[in-house]
């Protein structure tokens, strides 16, 4: 079986929180995962500003870390050398996968596994297995980020810690996220964001409450287009990540 008829069979064989446009659109991608001057070139600018938010709250190291959304294994590598036991990175874009697979043996990183399954489904499968969970730019491609909420909640283990990250719904996010990066600055393709699937601060804190979760903190990303860096600030304007806990049983 070819690897698209492949993807669409583990599709369809997958609830209804997934958009198969997205899955598609990340697919004929994957080959430029690891070109930093690609279109990925924003998530390797942040991936170190990412790291630090994470190590601060969940304390990567010597945990078995899942990283939900993780596509081609820019994120899930850097856990994995921050000293984590072990990470899991999970997506449904096979050809990420591979990517990411490819990568972590070129780098030699033995602590690092893949699986294309869905977070819902892996919540069913190891409820409370993780010491930490990471879901990073992946709330607003999906259909349903409640669920996504719900199932990182369930994955990771009483008292361990669950980031987020994504992008609020304002007019700023939309000509920064928008405007600006997809058709100014050129910093991602066009079509990558819809602003519609954009989640406030509010609506994500409601989220994590509802899903059980204690909010830790939150910080926002700053770019600057003359230095081409970005930074961490306290605005969450546009985009922005939180840290939750699972409380102690």
């Amino acid at each position: 079986m070819n690897t698209q008829a492949q993807e669409q069979k583990n599709l369809s064989a997958t609830p209804a929180n997934v958009d198969s446009e997205e899955i598609n659109k990340f697919s004929q991608l994957a080959h430029k995962w690891w070109d930093k001057n690609s279109e990925f070139k924003p998530l390797h600018d942040i991936n170190p500003l990412r790291l630090e938010f994470i190590d601060s709250y969940a304390h990567l190291a010597g945990k078995n870390i899942l990283d939900v959304g993780c596509g081609g294994g820019i994120l899930s590598e850097a856990m994995a050398k921050a000293g984590a036991n072990s990470v899991t990175g999970i997506d449904l874009a096979n050809k990420s996968l591979k990517i990411a697979q490819l990568h972590a043996l070129q780098e030699q990183i033995d602590n690092i596994s893949y699986r294309m399954v869905s977070v819902e489904d892996l919540a069913i499968e190891t409820p409370a297995g993780f010491g930490a969970v990471t879901c990073m730019e992946m709330l607003e491609h999906v259909p349903d980020p409640g669920s996504v909420v719900r199932a990182c909640a369930q994955l990771v283990q009483p008292g361990g810690v669950v980031c987020f990250s994504t992008i609020n719904r304002n007019t700023k996010s939309y000509l920064q996220a928008i405007i600006a990066a997809e058709y100014i600055l050129q910093l991602m393709p066009h079509g990558t964001h819809d602003h519609r699937k954009f989640i406030t601060p509010a609506e994500l804190a409601r989220l994590c409450r509802q899903a059980g979760l204690e909010w830790l903190g939150s910080s926002g990303f700053t770019y600057n287009p003359l230095t081409r860096r970005y930074h961490l600030t306290d605005s969450l304007d546009v985009n922005y990540m939180i840290a939750c806990r699972r409380p102690l049983d």
